[in-house]
């Protein structure tokens, strides 16, 4: 193990850098620094060689260059084990660099932040440091490098316990961490700087994807697979990758997925919202002027399906909610937070997974959504827009009453949330009766039927929404039957004619969205 002599200290992010200088003075380790670093410690009374002392060529182009030389670059890539090497670095008076500090300039916060413009984002794109990481961690063999403030602690605590060396299993670990940390920040410069190209494609011809790991999670769809969660690096999106649990067990993939759909379907809404989800599929979906009765009413669409499911909420909840919620099991509550008196409550509950999540805007969405397939991967644009951006048309002699407007927008947007075959009855304000994936539309319709009446709920004078067009009439009349009156469906079959005639017979009034809302 080579000892540390020389240690080159280049930083953006300065926490630390002072009592991290102290430390390898104390081992009489000679520090050579850049710019704004050598300033940082000036003030603080260390001393350091100017970067400019060591290359003999000032920082130019207002700070754009100043580390890409020889004497810079060679004291860190020569190989201490050739004498050919080592010879041409005393012939060319090059000093061995053993120690390198950097961290790089911020593009992904700067890229982050609202209205940032191109020339903001590119000056914020880092070179030098760039490229001294990768020569000091592909030299790893002799020299070591590191790449953020958490590490500092760590490197004086091995050159004190070691005489001032640090081993080869640490230089091996922390110029994997480099080489990590380089290949995400030109991944964000990648996406960045793609999304700002004017191309007849959304979709680019190579996606990179970058990232990292938030948690490792109790099992995955079954106990016998190994599953954690990941957040996109530069997709400051929010959601559950940013979530924080506040109580019960750890979490396992299904609660992952339950949660995210419990997300979605209260995004929807600006009045308090309730959401019970099982399996990614709503059991009952409320909204009302308190959130404790959004979620009775929710829950009471199917309280049977509704044992052991997920509650989602758009609200903060208080004690009457969270007394509510306790009555019947539930695996987990997400929800914008949760007032002190209401996790008194909750806690009760000891395994019980509380989660506090920002229900964001319903159009603040990442890029994609993306599906695995073997061999590959599947993207598309997300399935989010704003009810107000549709374009219903009324197609029957009968147009909806105020009520069934109101109905038949809020079973639209629940319909998206529930997997095809979806047809959703539901009044203005909460569900009746869901049915979810069946191969057949008329059999989803049975289905939603079925369940209502087995929980004792009326289906006249509901609004039936389908997540795709009627192929054939049956499934009108089947709604017609149950006690429908109102129909919103996205159109589109060969049969459209036969469906509408359906519905007029009925003296239904039915809407058209062209917009179909499939989940698989």
């Amino acid at each position: 193990m080579p000892k540390i002599k020389r240690a080159l200290l280049s930083v953006y992010d300065k926490t630390g850098i002072v009592e991290f200088a102290k430390g390898l003075l104390e081992y009489e380790v000679e520090i050579i620094s850049t710019g704004g670093t050598a300033k940082k410690l000036n003030e603080n009374g260390i001393k350091s060689r100017a970067i400019s002392d060591v290359t003999g060529f000032p920082e130019i182009l207002k700070g754009r260059l100043k580390t890409l030389h020889p004497n810079i670059l060679g004291g860190m890539l020569a190989q201490r084990e050739d004498s050919a090497q080592m010879e041409e670095t005393g012939l060319f008076g090059i000093d061995l660099i053993d120690l390198v500090i950097v961290n790089l300039y911020p593009f992904e916060r700067t890229i982050a932040k609202k209205d940032v413009t191109l020339l903001e984002a590119l000056e914020n794109i880092d070179i030098g440091g760039h490229t001294m990481i990768r020569a000091a961690a592909k030299n790893f063999l002799s020299v070591a490098v590191v790449t953020s403030p958490s590490q500092y602690d760590e490197i004086l605590d091995e050159i004190k316990n070691n005489q001032g060396e640090v081993s080869i299993d640490l230089r091996k670990e922390l110029a994997a961490e480099a080489f990590s940390r380089t290949y995400k920040y030109d991944v964000a410069i990648n996406h960045y700087l793609t999304n700002n190209l004017n191309q007849e494609s959304t979709f680019p011809e190579r996606v990179i994807l970058n990232f990292e790991k938030v948690q490792d999670l109790r099992y995955g769809e079954n106990p016998h697979q190994h599953a954690a969660l990941y957040r996109e690096v530069g997709h400051d999106v929010g959601g559950l990758s940013k979530a924080k649990q506040i109580h019960g067990k750890e979490l396992s993939y299904n609660n992952i997925i339950d949660l995210e759909a419990a997300l979605g379907v209260v995004r929807e809404f600006e009045e308090p919202c309730a959401v019970v989800i099982k399996h990614t599929n709503p059991c009952g979906v409320a909204i009302a002027k308190t959130l404790s009765e959004a979620y009775l009413n929710a829950r009471s669409t199917d309280p049977q399906s509704a044992f052991g499911g997920i509650v989602g909420l758009n609200r903060i909840v208080d004690s009457e909610t969270a007394q509510a919620v306790v009555e019947l099991f539930a695996e987990a509550i997400i929800s914008p937070g949760f007032e002190p008196e209401a996790l008194k409550i909750l806690q009760l509950k000891k395994n019980l997974r509380l989660i506090e999540s920002e229900v964001m805007d319903i159009t603040n969405t990442p890029d994609w959504d993306f599906k695995r397939v073997q061999g590959g991967v599947l993207l598309q644009d997300p399935d989010f827009f704003k009810i107000n951006e549709i374009k219903f048309r009324v197609v029957t002699n009968r147009s909806p009453s105020e009520d069934e407007w109101a109905a038949l927008k809020f079973g639209w947007k629940i319909a998206k949330w529930v997997k095809s075959n979806a047809i959703v009855y539901s009044t203005r304000d909460r569900t009746i009766g869901i049915g979810a994936g069946q191969m057949s539309r008329v059999d989803s319709s049975m289905l939603a039927v079925e369940k209502a009446k087995r929980m004792g709920h009326s289906l006249q004078g509901t609004a039936v929404a389908s997540d795709a067009f009627f192929p054939f009439r049956d499934g009108v009349d089947a709604a017609a039957e149950a006690g429908a009156t109102a129909i919103i469906q996205p159109g589109g079959s060969i049969r459209d004619e036969e469906v509408i005639q359906s519905a007029d017979e009925h003296k239904m009034t039915m809407v058209f969205t062209n917009v179909r809302h499939f989940r698989h």
